[in-house]
């Protein structure tokens, strides 16, 4: 009888043991077991890793302190030269059916109106404007701004996103659009920088930053299209960034190469023509990702342009910024971007 008594006080003890151990653990844990949101676990992953299709939405800015608001009255210091919540490689596809307001959703509370962003808690290194020159590209559009906002938010920058709406069915004209691109978010904002990208090309590493240096730079350097490498040394289109300084001391993008082609050779010969050089990224780093898509209509090869070409050095002081005409129809700021619409006074497609 004793030795029965025994043995039930034993397990009896031993099962107390087991659970005070499960309260403790659970005490200590509760918010880690149960309460954790996987949102912020994605954001605790390798970052380098490719398996990012999800941690290339809004990362846990509240969490790392990028956009969490400055709490004391001291000055802000400048944000750090290599921004600290950088992931590396990207995954990207565009497989998946985005809607502007699917991307618009996780971004609301981070963007201001107009496609605004600036880092709360340190003052950008520069103030960047990002112009795109567009016709017809809503669902290239929702791809580019699904990856792009959140890279550009991770690299601490002042930015904000032009969208430059060629108006009518006339001959594109995408030299044009960038140089009112320039123009138009300059009425904004003093910006410093300004970074002309086309609509279907999304880079793969997001340590490719949307800067600009010393010297004009191409930041498209490798992309599948072309089996990442250069097609040609001297190229100079895709994604580029000039300061306000070098784009106004090349007069900018000529106004005249209407169609596809050339007006991003002619930028090259107008940088090396007023004696500057231009400079790349590695291209391990600098590779982006093309949506594939068809010729637009009315952006045929203009067969003008390679003539045009080897008259750079005899229009680049009267054929640019100092020249460019056209009418704005329509401003509407979005949380995601400004939105222009304007007339080109192109020629009938």
């Amino acid at each position: 009888m004793l030795k029965t008594i025994f043995n039930f006080l034993m397990l009896y003890a031993v099962f107390s043991l087991v659970c005070f151990s499960v309260f403790l653990l659970y005490s200590k844990n509760s918010n880690l077991l149960f309460f954790t949101d996987p949102h912020h676990l994605l954001n605790t992953t390798n970052k380098t890793s490719l398996n990012i299709e999800k941690t290339t939405a809004v990362p846990d800015f509240h969490q790392n302190g990028t956009a969490m608001p400055a709490t004391s009255g001291r000055p802000l210091e400048p944000c750090p030269d290599i921004p600290p919540n950088l992931q590396g490689v990207l995954y990207v596809e565009f497989r998946t059916n985005r809607t502007l307001e699917d991307v618009r959703r996780p971004l609301s509370p981070l963007l201001q109106q107009g496609g605004r962003y600036k880092p709360a808690n340190c003052v950008a290194k520069q103030k960047v404007a990002i112009i795109i020159p567009f016709r017809n590209r809503y669902e290239h559009l929702s791809h580019w701004l699904h990856y792009l906002h959140p890279i550009l938010i991770r690299q601490q920058l002042d930015y904000g996103v032009y969208v430059i709406n060629q108006e009518g069915d006339g001959v594109f004209n995408k030299a044009k659009l960038m140089n009112i691109g320039h123009t138009e978010a300059l009425k904004d904002y003093d910006y410093e920088c300004f970074v002309f990208s086309d609509i279907d090309l999304v880079p793969l590493n997001d340590r490719n930053l949307y800067r600009c240096s010393d010297k004009p730079r191409h930041l498209s350097v490798a992309v599948d299209k072309f089996n990442f490498t250069l097609p040609y040394n001297t190229i100079f289109g895709g994604v580029t960034a000039l300061s306000r300084e070098q784009f106004l001391k090349v007069n900018g993008f000529s106004n005249t190469f209407w169609g596809w082609g050339g007006e991003d050779d002619d930028l090259y010969q107008r940088i090396v023509f007023r004696g500057m050089s231009i400079s790349r990224p590695d291209s391990v780093i600098a590779r982006y990702k093309m949506i594939k898509h068809g010729r637009d209509l009315h952006n045929d090869r203009n067969p003008d342009n390679v003539q045009k070409l080897k008259e750079t050095p005899q229009t680049i002081d009267r054929d640019g910024l100092n020249s460019l005409s056209y009418t704005v129809r329509n401003i509407r700021k979005d949380l995601l971007y400004t939105f222009i619409t304007v007339d080109v006074q192109a020629p009938a497609g």
